[in-house]
């Protein structure tokens, strides 16, 4: 998964996650980067106006379009989250909407008219969301200044002395950026828009590790020291730096803790659904369009998860079968009885867990590994991009889930990271790791949104924002594609490949099981009354999720409204596309060139990608 980002969520963009947030190629100030061959049919007023728009974004937020389209030209600069900021962002939205729908597109190309239909329907949901001013709500488990600002330092390049003092100028920034989500949370309560308190319980302990006495004696040891550790010891830039963290941050976590505990938990909701929330049913609503990019009613959610977690129930029954749990030689009064008896073995079996974070890591590693080379198979287009696989930090894992993908920028030298919660390892099961390697990493989250990097004749708006449905569906549906990598030593006429293991096809159906009871659960919580207790349960008895992850991810549901119904969503969409042009290709359908075709123009809504394959088939058909 990846996380919003609280900066981008703020302005209403629909931007689902901030690792998937970004990922153009490098382009100098002000060009766009279509192929030249392309550029003189392209309508030169749509590309002035879209570079236009990308030199405001770069300047509104710094600290992630800069990196992703290789500038630092405001690497000394933080967001401004100010609530004048903010309406005057809003403004300048609505009226590039309007200037863009005014716009004379007779002579557009069909990339035109694409680019101009995807800006025009993220104006407008950009527009109603602001009506919802989620920016008063800008702090939880999940999100809030002291979460990303303390990771800050790890997607910053340093090539150059300068981006030294860039740093240090934005350490500067930083109490001023926890002033503002402060005053933007009074603004909240006066206006009773306040998030449920159980999101924001755990706020409180992440804002004050970063106030811990070790970084007081020592503020070279802070996350936010990190930056500077290659300057030499003598270099006035590291005294500077550690003068702020002891005199400015420190304080102004300390200053953020004291609120949340004193003012803001005491005004927050003690019930969960958005629904109850001041902005009522229409804010789930929009969520779920915003995520999904389709409209559909939380009922209709309801109950399609509802189904799929029937279908994917009786699969588990069948690979339990194929495992050599003592269990199946027992007589079982009934499937659910058979199959708590088994999670419950899963959860408490030490063979399952390790009991080294090192050890943890190493198998994460040596699983990419094993995957790589299998991509060929099924991919004609690969990324340059690496990636590597470390651990989450430990200030923000114990609220985490289980991992998370940090994106790269090929142009400016920042690798990708497959990033993994160490954190409470009799929590983090052994057969949930492929599935997980290959969501968060390849074919998941890295291999799209590194082949997204490096696409030239798309331009870089079309990169840095990211539909939920599209990004999450596909790393979902990237899952299933280890059952098409490796040798299939199994002689049973079914594919197994990476799980041939049955204890990692069931960690392959248990993650299935878990997007699919999301739709069930998140429609629950925020528009059936559902309680946070009875979601846990249900999720419980449902899948082999340990107590530790479901606790965390129905909190992160009553956090994020609508946005874990994208992923099931997303994947079924793809899974429905695949099968359209297998039947109607028939022995033509090339699996690779299916692939390239899914991700070759970067972050789509769904219908739009639906039009696309569409395309394509026909295309397809037409060469034969």
């Amino acid at each position: 998964m990846r996380i919003p980002t609280a900066l981008l969520l703020a302005a209403g963009l629909v931007l689902a996650l901030l690792p998937v947030a970004r990922a153009p190629a490098r382009l100098a100030e002000g060009a766009t980067p279509v192929a030249a061959a392309e550029v003189s049919a392209r309508s030169p007023e749509l590309r002035a106006f879209m570079d236009t728009y990308l030199a405001a974004l770069h300047r509104r937020y710094p600290e992630d379009v800069g990196p992703a389209i290789g500038s630092d030209k405001y690497n000394n600069l933080l967001t401004d989250n100010s609530a004048g900021a903010i309406a005057e962002w809003d403004d300048r939205v609505r009226a590039w909407r309007d200037e863009l729908a005014a716009m004379d597109r007779s002579t557009f190309t069909e990339e035109d008219q694409l680019d101009a239909d995807l800006l025009l329907y993220q104006f407008d949901v950009q527009l109603e969301a602001a009506t919802l001013k989620r920016w008063q709500m800008p702090v939880n488990a999940l999100d809030g200044p002291q979460v990303w600002l303390p990771q800050m330092g790890d997607r910053v390049p340093l090539n150059k002395p300068r981006h030294y003092d860039d740093w240090v100028d934005r350490l500067k920034q930083v109490p001023t950026a926890i002033g503002d989500a402060i005053d933007n949370m009074r603004l909240g309560m006066e206006a009773g828009r306040v998030p449920p308190r159980v999101v924001v319980e755990p706020a409180v302990a992440e804002a004050l590790a970063q106030t811990d006495s070790a970084y007081r004696a020592d503020p070279t040891t802070s996350p936010f020291f990190a930056p500077l550790n290659k300057l030499p010891a003598g270099d006035p830039r590291r005294a500077e730096a550690a003068d702020i963290i002891a005199n400015r941050v420190i304080p102004a976590y300390e200053e953020l803790a004291l609120f949340l505990s004193n003012e803001y938990l005491p005004a927050c909701r003690e019930t969960t659904a958005i629904a109850d929330s001041v902005d009522g049913v229409r804010a789930y609503d929009l969520a779920l369009r915003e995520q999904t990019t389709l409209e559909l009613t939380a009922d209709g959610v309801h109950e399609l998860g509802l189904r799929e977690v029937a279908r994917i129930k009786t699969e588990m029954m069948g690979v339990i079968a194929r495992t050599d749990w003592d269990g199946n030689t027992k007589e079982w009064p009934s499937a659910d009885t058979k199959f708590a008896a088994f999670v419950h073995y899963l959860r408490t079996d030490p063979r399952f867990y390790f009991t080294d974070p090192d050890d943890l890591l190493r198998s994460y590693r040596a699983l990419a590994k094993t995957i790589d080379p299998e991509l060929i198979r099924l991919f004609g287009h690969l990324p340059r991009l690496p990636y590597g696989v470390r651990p989450l930090p430990l200030f923000a894992a114990k609220t985490a889930p289980a991992a998370f993908y940090y994106p790269g920028s090929f142009d400016s030298g920042i690798p990708a990271y497959f990033m993994v919660n160490t954190y409470a390892l009799d929590q983090r099961p052994k057969y949930d790791m492929v599935a997980l390697t290959l969501h968060e990493a390849v074919p998941g989250h890295h291999l799209q949104i590194a082949i997204a990097q490096e696409l030239d004749t798309v331009h870089p708006l079309r990169k840095l924002g990211s539909y939920t449905a599209y990004t999450e569906g596909w790393a979902l549906y990237a899952e299933s594609l280890g059952l098409e990598m490796g040798e299939d030593t199994i002689d049973d006429g079914a594919d197994h490949g990476l799980y041939a293991d049955p204890y990692d096809d069931f960690g392959r159906l248990n993650f299935e099981i878990w997007r699919a009871m999301r739709l069930v659960v998140d429609t629950g919580l925020h528009t059936k009354g559902w309680t946070r207790q009875q979601a846990i349960d249900y999720m419980l008895a449902n899948s082999a999720n340990t107590e530790l992850d479901t606790t965390s991810e129905v909190d992160r549901y009553i956090a994020w409204p609508g946005q874990a119904t994208a992923y099931k969503i997303g994947e079924l969409k793809i899974r429905e596309l695949r099968a359209r042009a297998e039947q109607a290709l028939a022995d033509r359908f090339d699996l690779r060139a299916f692939h390239d075709a899914i991700l070759d123009a970067g972050p789509l809504p769904l219908p739009v990608l639906e039009k696309k394959i569409d395309r394509w088939i026909a295309a397809q058909r037409n060469a034969g």
